[in-house]
């Protein structure tokens, strides 16, 4: 799979003839470029440039002698930062990639000025979610997902059935909105896929980490996503009681609604996804993580059934939950949890 955009650091002076003939001359011979003044005011002491080429791709290049913010462990001196959904000039090819975080922060905000308007340009209605806008821009505005990951929230409704655009949209929007994931914005928003090829699977897992980021800093606890464990492994988080900095494991699973497996029901959708976890990744962590298993995916009739039944599953402690657009969710428990969920779910055992 691909990676969530990130920009190229050239160290190097760098001017307009170079950046003329090294750069707007081999992208207009291969794919056609116009080059432009950027549509923003460039940072303060750099230069910069827009090229947009035949295909609908584009690159942003601005330049500096003096890169006074460097990123942690480069020079300064002078520099230029290339960012694109394009073909890399070969002057650039060998050049050390830095996430949105970690380049200039004026490098950084005039590029995501840029981005952003040319994404509500081509989707004019994710002006309307700000914070799903801004968070998922790498993969937004990548090279290979861009289309699929803004089909998922304007076609597939961030994954939840029966629901609407907005009603899907909006309930992420307001999961991003107090900026509990915006420290490890590049690592989740990189979940949601930069490939070419639509995985609703996939990127609905995604929305349920989402949903347990929400649920467990609801409860009250910090949070850190992807701990790495003694396997090998990574579990997706760790949520931290800031009373007494006991941390809890916990692993998220989201069963597919019947309609798309073989399960001949939703209690053995839910039983059958669980044993595929458990005989994989958390059997060989050896036990100690919560599992959440979260039914969002499932249609009302398939949640009812297995709200009415509270199937057992193959792993203890666990969390069988379901969320809705409208940020309701019930769950029920297996085990003991040691993670207090009460402020943020409805319990139904």
């Amino acid at each position: 799979m691909a990676q969530p955009l990130r920009f190229r650091r050239a160290p190097g002076r760098w001017d307009t003839d170079r950046v003329r003939s090294r750069i707007e001359r081999p992208l207009d011979e291969n794919l056609g470029a116009t080059a432009s003044d950027p549509w923003f005011k460039p940072p303060p002491r750099y230069e910069a440039r827009r090229f947009d080429m035949d295909d609908g791709s584009w690159a942003l290049f601005c330049w500096t002698d003096d890169d006074a913010d460097p990123p942690e462990g480069a020079g300064g001196g002078p520099v230029g930062y290339w960012l694109g959904n394009t073909e890399t000039p070969s002057d650039l090819w060998r050049t050390d990639k830095y996430g949105f975080e970690e380049v200039p922060y004026p490098v950084s905000r005039w590029a995501q000025r840029e981005l952003l308007a040319g994404l509500h340009d081509d989707e004019p209605w994710l002006a309307d979610y700000p914070h799903v806008s801004w968070f998922f821009l790498p993969v937004f505005c990548s090279k290979d997902g861009a289309a699929t990951t803004r089909a998922f929230f304007r076609d597939h409704a961030a994954g939840f059935p029966d629901a609407t655009r907005e009603e899907g949209t909006g309930y992420v929007e307001r999961l991003l909105r107090p900026g509990i994931l915006d420290e490890y914005r590049e690592t989740m928003a990189g979940k949601l896929g930069t490939s070419t090829s639509m995985d609703l699977v996939r990127m609905s897992a995604t929305v349920a980490e989402f949903t347990a980021a929400k649920l467990i800093s609801d409860s009250g606890y910090a949070l850190t996503p992807e701990i790495e464990v003694t396997t090998g492994h990574s579990l997706d988080f760790r949520a931290t009681d800031p009373d007494t900095g006991t941390g809890s494991l916990v692993e998220v699973t989201r069963p597919q609604p019947v309609a798309t497996r073989s399960a001949s029901g939703p209690v053995a959708a839910v039983r059958d996804t669980v044993e595929t976890k458990t005989s994989g990744q958390l059997e060989a962590h050896g036990g100690g993580a919560t599992l959440f298993v979260d039914c969002s995916s499932f249609p009302d009739d398939d949640w009812d059934a297995v709200r009415a039944a509270r199937p057992d599953v193959r792993h203890r402690p666990a969390v069988v939950l379901r969320a809705r657009p409208n940020g309701r969710i019930e769950a029920y428990r297996k085990g003991s949890v040691p993670i207090d969920l009460s402020p943020a779910v409805e319990w139904i055992d």
